[in-house]
């Protein structure tokens, strides 16, 4: 949970790759009430015209009688809107630019850092074990050892086109406190137990790796609490649940956006929060609405030029928060890790860790990335290793870029909205998931 940077997590049940990740923001176009009608006796209605999460409806519900029997429903279930996706087609190490100019030390070791969960997947069982034997080796070695056990695969868009956006995050520092006080009165809070997580791939398989959040409300399910809900002076209906209180109002905003950060206490103690899960409504960026409102212009509506508009106008401030309805929960991780846990499990490496789409790009994968500086000429072409995901990284050619931790980081990370390609290394002689066979180097399938 990459943006207004991510646009803004990555980033998402039980197991380390879903409560640490910082992405899992997913979205469904149509309410929740009318998906899970599907599964009992209620009428699907339309999907709505507007990509936010609609009022439920209500349900017809099966009248009690001797033998009940279902009114039969008088539409069929409205199709999820058409997904901006992609694939990989074959390429040749020739296309890369900069293939081999460019250090790989550090993306190996990044790489290697994934193999803990990449190992358990046959194909990638012989790469890990032949990285492992790498420490200490040379430069070109390592660019040898990479030639020689993956093939390259260039990723492209939906449309098939070659470009795409990359942006950046960061994981930054908040200060905060265990208790709420005058200062520290924004809370940071952990997973609400009456969120439901709604699986509904067996009815819908074009819905498979999509979740709904939901909660009951009498004999309906009904979408959860938005953030203006959640964030209510009066009775908030998550009181109990904070982590810590923190105290700045737009610092919390933007750390929902990374996924991820640390918290420093009154007393110097650090803790650090990652992503946890997300309400299920769907991200709405901040800076794109204060463009279409005249608040800012297109070129100040950066992270900082965002923040720096939330401290001129604090009476204005909460309203244009709570126009994004999505909301992320957090947990507390362990202080001893390198740095925050992406979604495949492990520590992020800063400047070698991007996220990405997992509908195209293979989570682990390393992935050769060619685009510039944030608002500079100067290419950046780097080997990076796909290890994290993000609500707003919706196709092929389409990345995050981690900065690290800290100030440094989210300057950089604030101002990055760079155009870039691609390539995905993959073993050799394995296929790639999205891949076109049926394509020769450099070519596209019309």
């Amino acid at each position: 949970m990459a943006t207004a940077m991510t646009t803004a997590i990555s980033r998402k049940t039980q197991p380390i790759r879903e409560l640490y990740s910082r992405s899992m923001l997913h979205r469904i176009a149509f309410p929740i009430a009318a998906a899970l009608a599907v599964a009992g006796c209620a009428t699907p209605p339309p999907a709505p015209a507007s990509p936010s999460v609609a009022k439920a409806p209500e349900a017809l519900i099966c009248p009690p009688a001797e033998k009940p029997v279902c009114p039969a429903p008088t539409a069929t279930p409205p199709p999820p809107e058409p997904e901006l996706k992609g694939r990989l087609i074959v390429a040749r190490w020739s296309d890369i630019p900069d293939w081999g100019r460019e250090s790989v030390r550090d993306s190996l070791a990044a790489f290697s850092r994934g193999c803990a969960t990449l190992e358990k997947q046959d194909a990638w069982k012989g790469v890990c074990a032949g990285a492992a034997t790498l420490t200490g080796g040379s430069e070109r070695d390592i660019v040898s050892f990479f030639e020689l056990n993956f093939d390259p695969w260039q990723a492209l868009n939906g449309d098939d086109s070659n470009t795409g956006m990359v942006t950046g995050y960061y994981e930054p520092l908040l200060h905060g406190s265990r208790t709420r006080t005058a200062k520290y009165k924004y809370p940071l809070y952990s997973v609400p137990q009456d969120m439901l997580t709604i699986d509904l791939s067996s009815v819908y398989p074009e819905l498979k790796g999509r979740r709904l959040r939901g909660r009951i409300q009498g004999n309906k399910v009904v979408p959860y609490l938005e953030r203006g809900d959640i964030d209510r002076d009066t009775s908030p209906p998550l009181g109990g649940l904070e982590l810590a209180w923190v105290d700045d109002a737009i610092d919390v905003f933007f750390l929902h956006i990374q996924g991820s950060g640390q918290v420093e206490l009154e007393n110097g103690e650090r803790i650090r929060v990652g992503y946890a899960d997300q309400n299920g409504h769907p991200f709405k960026s901040l800076g794109r609405l204060l463009i279409q409102r005249g608040e800012l212009p297109a070129e100040r509506a950066s992270m900082q030029g965002i923040k720096d508009w939330a401290r001129r106008n604090p009476a204005k401030m909460q309203e244009y928060l709570n126009a994004n309805p999505s909301y992320v929960f957090f947990r507390e991780l362990p202080k001893d890790l390198s740095g925050p846990i992406g979604s495949l499990g492990v520590p992020l490496t800063p400047e070698r860790s991007i996220a990405v789409d997992t509908r195209v790009i293979p989570l682990g994968a390393p992935v050769f990335l060619a685009t510039t500086f944030p608002n500079s000429p100067q290419p950046l072409h780097r080997l990076m290793v796909a290890q994290d995901t993000g609500g707003a990284i919706n196709g092929g050619v389409r990345a995050d870029f981690y900065w690290g931790f800290g100030d440094a980081a989210g300057a950089q990370a604030g101002k990055m909205r760079q155009g870039g390609r691609m390539w995905v290394l993959y073993p050799k002689g394995a296929t790639p998931p999205t891949a076109n066979n049926n394509t020769t180097p450099g070519t596209r399938t019309p």
